[in-house]
């Protein structure tokens, strides 16, 4: 039986539909913000937004403009915004309990065995789900400790063009040093390998795995051997890049042959974004932990977690805790979300949709010497825009700002910032898929052919 509505009933039905943007609700909200916020706000720097209302793959300002959202959130509303399916049952729960640290409810439980059931490989039954604090970086710092304490080390290994998150520990495994300018030392023996990209030639899989096997295996590699192995089955900030096939899989026999732990950061991956569970899925490879937050409360609630193989289940009580690991709404919202995407098939439908995006964007990239390369699996979409030889971040701003004034919300990425990131909700429909492309398209097209 199908359950909540269906994908067509979830949005604002006259997305895209601007005026002229940023109007003027909007413009004194953000300058109120600019008087009483904190200068770390970025994000509205770039798109001067005030948002009012969301619905499914829409969103609508606080001057009435509506929006096709082609971010959602950093990929955290994979079911859309206010999915009503998701919260009838979060709006039941809020008038029952909310906060319950760690002891059992019905949510909770049901959502760790809904999460073993649809975990990567060999994890699928055998594994442990704990709940910390809030957020992905929370869900980091709790697989450092994780390695650290089923391996007695402490060094960590993750890879260049990795975004683990901001805390201590997670902004030791993060790569981008803009994130870490003026907040050191962190972690020590935190080190990083290069990661490879299956469409690029830069760095090949074989010379990634063994700069890899260097840092556990070579007696004067200079650093405390890892406990472990921290990875992005797809890079996101990174540029959305897609490794080889057999990259996991290496990582996986060198963390066997070193008693070292695989854990791999499904936090903008998972939940259903590359039209698997996992984008470990796609790689035939089960590693000894994952961990999750954004998607996972539904809709857009606050909750980060890791499941990890019961082998590595060695914590005491207390091993690690967070005062929010009781979210019961959230809960709630994580098992509504899994059942709206299986009920909808909304993995199938992320994969056609996507492909149907990137050979939308490789028709384009014929004509536009700028666009270097589409890629991505699912609703993970990546463009790269270089210009004589170099890195364009300046195009994809130029092409962002013309997207949000035709009414499409996009972001970017990149080491460079020279990606067009794309992580529309996975219910954005068929008929939006091809608006957008359309909106996109004349961008890319517009800013190209004036350079």
């Amino acid at each position: 039986m199908t359950v909540g509505p269906a994908l067509d009933e979830l949005h604002f039905a006259d997305a895209p539909s601007v005026d002229d943007v940023p109007g003027p609700n909007s413009e004194r909200l953000l300058e109120r913000q600019r008087e009483i916020d904190s200068s770390a706000v970025a994000y509205p720097r770039r798109i001067p937004i005030a948002l009012e209302e969301a619905r499914g793959a829409t969103v609508r300002d606080a001057d009435g403009n509506t929006f096709l959202d082609f971010f959602a959130g950093i990929g955290v509303l994979n079911v859309g915004h206010s999915n009503p399916y998701v919260l009838e049952a979060v709006q039941d729960q809020l008038e029952s309990v909310t906060h319950t640290v760690d002891f059992p409810t019905e949510p909770r439980l049901e959502l760790i065995e809904r999460l073993r059931e649809i975990a990567p490989g060999d994890l699928q039954g055998a594994s442990n789900v704990v709940f910390g604090g809030p957020s992905g970086s929370d869900a980091i710092e709790g697989s450092i400790k994780l390695a650290k304490h089923n391996t007695g080390r402490h060094g960590l290994l993750a890879f260049e063009g990795a975004y683990h998150g901001t805390t201590a520990g997670a902004l030791s495994l993060t790569a981008g040093k803009k994130y870490k300018e003026g907040y050191g030392p962190l972690l020590p023996d935190a080190i990083h390998a290069p990661y490879p990209s299956a469409s690029g030639d830069e760095i090949s899989v074989s010379t990634a795995l063994e700069a890899v096997k260097r840092k556990f295996e070579d007696p004067y590699g200079g650093h405390e051997t890892p406990a472990g192995i921290w990875v992005e089955p797809i890079q996101g900030e990174g540029g959305v890049v897609v490794p080889p096939a057999e990259f996991l899989g290496g990582l996986r026999d060198i963390a066997d042959d070193n008693d070292a732990l695989l854990i791999v950061d499904e936090i903008q991956t998972g939940l259903g974004r590359t039209g698997e569970w996992f984008a470990t899925d796609h790689f035939d490879v089960t590693p000894d932990a994952i961990t999750m937050a954004k998607a996972l409360g539904g809709t857009g609630l606050p909750i980060g977690a890791m499941l990890y193989h019961e082998d590595h289940d060695t914590w005491g009580p207390g091993g690690h805790v967070g005062t929010f690991r009781g979210n019961v709404p959230a809960f709630v919202g994580g098992i509504r979300a899994i059942e709206y995407i299986e009920s909808h098939d909304l993995l199938a439908h992320a994969t056609e949709v996507g492909s149907y995006l990137r050979d939308r964007f490789r028709e384009v990239a014929a004509e536009t010497p700028a666009l270097t390369d589409v890629r991505g699996k699912g609703l993970f979409v990546g463009l790269e825009f270089v210009t004589d030889g170099e890195p364009d971040e300046e195009l994809v701003k130029e092409i962002q700002r013309h997207c949000y004034e035709n009414g499409v919300l996009v972001w970017s990425a990149g080491r460079h910032g020279n990606v067009l990131r794309l992580i529309p909700p996975l219910v954005l429909t068929e008929a939006q898929a091809r608006i957008g492309a359309d909106v996109i398209c004349d961008a890319i097209e517009t800013a190209a052919g004036d350079r």
